[in-house]
């Protein structure tokens, strides 16, 4: 009902108060020049500078003032200026706008905003506003605004448990990532920190890897100790990463089977670009985070290209919420695809976003291979003796599945104030179905046995079934082996989400008419959980299809066959293409932030071995 409503809903600027929310009374108040919603509209980079100057010039008033005239004397200064009289307000204690506590107080204070704002311009924030809406974010920009709001403490005996602080972010903000890092550890504090990046881990003083596989074949410690001494643990998958010799070999850049112009594209950080986009190549854009990656490859190119095609993309499926009917209005999109479009049909957008919002959707479903399943166990001799349907096998229906549960396994005890609980289903005890349904078997498991086997185990199990074990090869190609096939989609992390996605594509004929987007498929992977993801992301390109990633592992980009590069800073100083080419032209050209870290990388790729 909310999503049907929002539809017809419209944010609109208040003719009133312009957009500043305020009563005009509360607006006549200014700080520097600035009612309090100029204030918060302004960059932190300058928001930062102006308290640094008040903060400066409050401490040498203070220190001038220290043999000023009375209290007295300097009233009637104050009111022969033009000042108010204290008499003018009985009920208040007569201090002067600069008396000594009113200048202790405004320096605390100030001081005590800048405390928070330097993590924030450490971090590459600077470009943003306090006004600024936490929709209109990119994954990046909220990553490290998570952290500078952990991370700004003066705290000390402290342990920080952190995973993934780096996910999201380029190699330039994750060096000023390691220097907040750096400075909490000498503050007497301890980190521990859940991290996949490389940098990061050489970084450390104590690195502990865990593995050497996923799933039933991983959860042993095989090292703890200096990072150095990984080295010699051969079992580590880790170790080659971390010390060079396994990785993406490079390969020779593909030539662009036609172009795809964007003109005049304005969205968020991007204002008036145009940029060229190759077609049947694997297209990485990168750039600082904040430059307009995501806007560009999430937002501009589907919508626009989509409304070329004459298929709107998909919706967000994230529920819609009260706050959101009332909601800021997004940025607008402007821009156009100039030229024909030849060679692409299909517009398929792979993201991050859960699979399902409920346990009823899980990887058997969404794949698509809980359908083949249900057929088989309604073909056998016992499910057609009683007249059981496929549909007595789904638990999303009534018929087989659990009456007490509805077929979710597990029933939610509300516990009035506090926040609701799931437990097994008393009746079920989490199989989900009746008792009768689990009364036929085939190949001497039930249908709830089933959904309880990993990926690995069912591709044994389903052995010779082509229909079924193409989608188990498919889960299996990217890395997911470890997952149940009834593992509810809300226990998925995102990059398994998006590996879940990427696999139902895969499973897919191939016809070499589409435009796949990716918005960071690599953020929180494995270097080897990267290496297979990018392994299919090339074969899809080798089928003639074209992908289009925004992406800050320059391991990544440095395979790609042609590279957008972003900035040269971020906000309003990024949203501009700075180079454009393939990975070593845009490395050799040395323009951005992103050209040495590109270099690096390249260098690198030189010494991998080929698996």
């Amino acid at each position: 009902m909310k999503r049907r409503v929002a539809q017809f809903l419209i944010a609109a600027i208040c003719p009133v108060c312009d957009g500043k929310r305020l009563k005009p009374e509360a607006l006549s108040v200014t700080f520097e020049g600035f009612d309090i919603a100029e204030f918060s509209r302004l960059p932190l980079r300058e928001l930062a500078t102006i308290l640094s100057g008040v903060v400066a010039r409050l401490e040498e008033l203070g220190a001038a003032s220290s043999g000023a005239a009375s209290p007295r004397a300097a009233s009637q200064e104050h009111v022969a200026a033009g000042g108010s009289s204290p008499a003018a307000a009985p009920d208040v204690r007569p201090t002067l706008s600069r008396a000594p506590e009113k200048r202790a107080a405004a320096v605390q204070l100030a001081s005590g905003v800048l405390q928070r704002l330097r993590p924030l311009v450490d971090l590459g924030l600077g470009y943003l506003s306090l006004s600024r809406t936490t929709p209109t974010l990119s994954g990046g920009e909220l990553q490290r605004l998570r952290l500078a709001t952990q991370l700004s403490s003066d705290l000390f005996g402290v342990v920080y448990v952190l995973d993934e602080p780096s996910a999201g972010l380029h190699p330039q903000d994750v060096t000023a990532l390691l220097g907040i890092l750096d400075g909490l550890k000498g503050k007497g504090n301890s980190l521990f920190i859940v991290e996949h990046s490389v940098a990061v881990m050489r970084h450390a003083d104590w690195l502990v890897d865990i593995g050497p596989g996923a799933g039933e074949h991983g959860g042993r410690v095989l090292y703890s100790g200096p990072p150095d001494g990984l080295a010699d643990i051969e079992e580590s998958v880790t170790r080659g990463y971390l010390f060079g010799g396994r990785g993406l070999p490079l390969r020779t850049p593909r030539e662009a089977r036609s172009w795809l112009c964007l003109e005049n594209v304005t969205r968020n950080n991007l204002h008036d670009l145009t940029v060229d986009i190759p077609l049947g190549v694997f297209t990485v854009v990168t750039g600082v985070s904040g430059s307009g990656k995501s806007s560009l490859v999430t937002q501009a190119l589907p919508s626009l290209l989509g409304d070329r095609l004459g298929r709107a993309v998909p919706a967000d499926d994230e529920p819609v919420s009260d706050e959101s009917l009332l909601a800021d209005a997004p940025g607008r999109l402007d821009g156009r695809v100039a030229g024909p479009v030849t060679g692409v049909r299909r517009l398929i957008v792979i993201d991050q976003r859960p699979i399902g919002r409920t346990p009823r959707s899980n990887v058997a479903t969404y794949t698509g291979l809980f359908d083949h399943v249900r057929r088989r166990f309604a073909d056998t001799p016992e499910a057609r003796s009683r007249g059981y349907k496929p549909g007595r096998f789904s638990f999303n229906v009534a018929g087989g599945r659990c009456p007490t549960c509805e077929g979710e396994g597990s029933v939610m005890v509300e516990l009035l104030f506090l926040p609701s609980v799931y437990t097994e289903c008393p009746d079920c005890h989490g199989a989900r179905y009746k008792a009768s349904t689990l009364e036929v078997t085939w190949r001497g498991r039930t249908i709830a046995d089933v959904l309880s086997m990993s990926v690995e185990e069912a591709n044994l199990f389903f052995v010779g079934d082509e229909e079924i074990t193409r989608s188990l090869a498919a889960l299996s190609d990217v890395g997911l082996d470890y997952l149940r096939l009834g593992q509810p989609a809300t226990e998925l992390s995102g990059g398994e989400a998006q590996r879940v996605k990427l696999a139902a594509e895969l499973q897919r004929a191939q016809r070499g008419d589409t435009l796949y987007v990716l918005d960071e498929p690599t953020s929180g992977l494995h270097c080897a959980d990267t290496d297979r993801l990018v392994a299919h992301l090339q074969t899809l390109v080798d089928a003639g299809n074209t992908v289009v990633a925004a992406e800050l592992d320059m391991r990544v980009v440095a395979v790609a066959d042609h590279v957008i590069d972003l900035g040269p800073g971020a906000g309003d100083a990024g949203g501009t293409v700075v180079a454009a080419g393939t990975p070593a032209y845009v490395a050799d050209k040395g323009v951005g932030a992103s050209a040495g870290y590109l270099a690096a990388a390249l260098q690198a790729a030189t010494n991998v071995t080929p698996l």
